[in-house]
């Protein structure tokens, strides 16, 4: 497992991680948020290794936390935490039952990876069952956090922003554009998606 907040927990990195995962804790005070998007306005962005991490340090903190491969495109979730793929999110999605949740060598940290590829994600996704997985899944756990797509490459991580209780936009100090950022935040308002804030990566 390649994640500095495990590898490197007392680097600057981790501890912007750690400060992540305080904000989060703070915006829920007033209203619960318990499952939630991180999102990447494009494709610059390491989303899926950020999103591991803060499940890595909310899972440090105590915290049962469920971390979901929502990226049916380009899943990476399983490579990262070294878990199976045989099975995951897409067969739930179709066949309810259990979930097929896997434990990672963290604890209190479940992995639901995002399963065998299917032909039309968009389908699977735009069911009422996606707002029935997430109900399920936060009954097991304090913190629902979900892996998707660039917000501007598909239409999946919007399917999931109108769901979850809030939304953290990823934006690429290196290389996103003010305009592409602007696009993806109003792509989450028509969704009326709850934005928690953004994360700078990458910044210089």
């Amino acid at each position: 497992m390649n994640l500095i907040t495990l590898n490197e927990p007392r680097s600057a990195v981790a501890e912007a991680y750690q400060s992540l995962r305080t904000s989060l804790e703070f915006s829920s005070l007033e209203k619960p948020v318990r499952s939630i998007l991180v999102a990447a306005v494009d494709g610059g962005a390491d989303k899926a290794t950020t999103v591991a991490n803060l499940a890595v340090v909310m899972a440090q903190a105590g915290d049962r936390v469920i971390l979901v491969d929502g990226d049916l495109r380009q899943p990476r979730q399983h490579e990262i935490f070294g878990v199976a793929n045989s099975s995951g999110l897409s067969q739930w999605l179709e066949s309810g039952g259990a979930p097929p949740l896997q434990k990672s060598a963290v604890d209190n940290l479940h992995v639901l990876p995002s399963g065998p590829t299917v032909s039309n994600p968009v389908a699977l996704l735009s069911t009422r069952r996606l707002s029935e997985r997430l109900s399920e899944l936060a009954e097991l756990a304090d913190y629902v956090l979900i892996d998707a797509p660039p917000l501007l490459s598909v239409t999946d991580a919007a399917l999931w922003a109108s769901q979850v209780d809030g939304v953290v936009m990823l934006v690429n100090g290196g290389s996103t554009q003010k305009a592409d950022a602007q696009r993806a935040k109003g792509i989450l308002e028509r969704v009326q998606a709850n934005l928690l804030g953004a994360v700078l990566l990458n910044a210089e």
